[in-house]
């Protein structure tokens, strides 16, 4: 009886989301479930359980029992779980209770206090614009001689 509530709520909520407001449904990957292969999404990904492998979407948010082992490729990226493997977001959060082991590329990133980082957080396209203008500085020694 419960499956049958639970595929009826989602049939439901599927149908109703695409004649109000035209927004799907996320795709959850539920905290006991255990993924193998990738995920390529239009939309938004849920992640509490395990995935192994790619995921390609607008938007993934991993949660705190989440867990990715593999490439990520989303617009927005929410870690609040752990992530193994490389990441490429345009907008990128951190939580304090993420673990990101691997590279990670940016436009923008917050990380709160507490995340765990083992890797290279690079930011991709143009420079930072607190950094253009910047003229150079040549460092003068005003040190007297002896």
């Amino acid at each position: 009886m419960k499956k049958f509530k639970r595929l009826l709520y989602i049939k439901l909520a599927r149908r109703l989301s695409r004649s109000t407001t035209g927004a799907p449904v996320p795709t959850i990957v539920s905290e006991n479930t255990r993924l193998k292969g990738d995920i390529i999404s239009d939309g938004i990904v849920h992640v509490d359980g395990q995935v192994e492998g790619d995921i390609s979407c607008e938007e993934l948010i991993i949660g705190v029992k989440g867990s990715i082992n593999g490439v990520v490729n989303a617009t927005n990226l929410q870690l609040y779980g752990t992530l193994h493997g490389k990441a490429s977001a345009d907008n990128l959060f951190i939580a304090k209770s993420a673990k990101l082991m691997g590279d990670a590329t940016h436009n923008t990133i917050a990380i709160e206090p507490g995340a765990y980082i083992d890797g290279h957080c690079t930011r991709m396209g143009a420079p930072i614009p607190a950094e253009q203008g910047k003229p150079d500085l040549m460092l003068v020694d005003n040190r007297k001689q002896a």
